[in-house]
């Protein structure tokens, strides 16, 4: 369930073909209602149909990668719109969610553990060191905490949807004249780390492909993101950092996600969020790990092992 043209879909797809002998089911939630459905229950089961799907009631795995609402047509009256909309998005829902299927992950819990502030609370039971965190609408609040600080603070975006990316950067005394504007845009504010380095993990069901990012050679020391000119380099994470990460991943109750750990010039691995359907294709392409294959080995065999890693 993705965009149909995300190229993370399109790689498992691909992979699904080559080492399983599988071609999977694509479905853009867009689709809908332009294309037809049905559910149908009676005494000898249940049956769902898409117009242009073949096979949605042998589905037994499913990705639920990157779902969009329904694109329903507009009409004249906004609360006819609104109405619409909501039994759309409903139906497809119902539909999808109720195939007995095994799903990465579990549109209840993706949804769910994709709202920071359970991350960080769930991350900080789970063992993880986390960086002294607020996050508020309140701009005296938010200067109160900025000021308090030692040392650097932080600000980044609290919401997951698709946004226009926006960087993590050092709060200066020339934002101080903004805050006001995070009235209507809860922010988050957290103590700076200086790094060692950053990790991406990729988490595939126990599976932990962690890759290390020489963040601190580029440009991208306060976001990793910002330079992927840098090394990437495959690692692993110590035995107490890993128990930490089972740990928060089975709290969550996801079996893929994408965590960014940051460890510190203490030696402390820090966590700073986990993105149930992050981006890993520059990942692999980076370190050349099968991140695709196991991936695609845990749709089909529901094991995320990879033969010789």
């Amino acid at each position: 369930m993705s965009e149909s043209d995300d190229l993370h879909g399109s790689a498992v797809a691909a992979t699904l073909r080559e080492h399983h002998g599988i071609t999977p089911i694509q479905l853009d939630l867009r689709d809908f209602p332009r294309e037809s459905g049905s559910f149908r229950l009676d005494r000898f089961g249940t049956a769902r149909s898409l117009s242009h799907l073949i096979g949605l009631d042998d589905v037994r795995s499913v990705w639920w990668r990157r779902p969009h609402p329904t694109r329903v047509p507009a009409g004249v009256r906004a609360s006819d719109n609104d109405f619409r909309q909501s039994e759309c998005d409903g139906f497809i829902q119902g539909l999808l969610w109720s195939i007995p299927a095994h799903w990465v992950n579990d549109p209840g819990a993706d949804r769910t553990a994709g709202r920071k502030i359970v991350q960080l609370e769930t991350a900080l039971r789970a063992g993880f060191a986390v960086p002294e965190t607020l996050i508020t609408n309140d701009p005296d609040e938010a200067r109160s905490f900025i000021e308090s600080r030692s040392g650097p603070v932080i600000f980044k975006r609290t919401g997951t949807s698709r946004a226009e990316f926006t960087e993590t950067r050092i709060i200066t005394r020339d934002d101080f004249d903004r805050l006001t504007a995070i009235r209507s845009a809860p922010t988050t504010f957290q103590d700076y780390v200086d790094a060692a380095c950053d990790l991406r993990v990729v988490w595939v069901d126990g599976i932990e492909w962690t890759v290390r990012i020489d963040s601190q050679a580029g440009v991208g020391k306060v976001d990793s993101r910002l330079d992927t000119s840098v090394d990437f380099v495959p690692d692993h994470l110590p035995a107490a950092v890993s128990k930490s990460l089972a740990t928060l991943m089975g709290a969550l109750g996801l079996s893929f996600g994408i965590l960014d750990l940051r460890l510190g010039c203490d030696g402390e691995y820090y966590f700073l969020e986990v993105n149930p359907q992050g981006q890993f294709a520059y990942l692999e392409v980076k370190t050349g790990l099968p991140i695709f294959r196991s991936l695609a080995n845990l749709l089909v065999n529901g094991d995320g092992m990879v033969a010789g890693y």
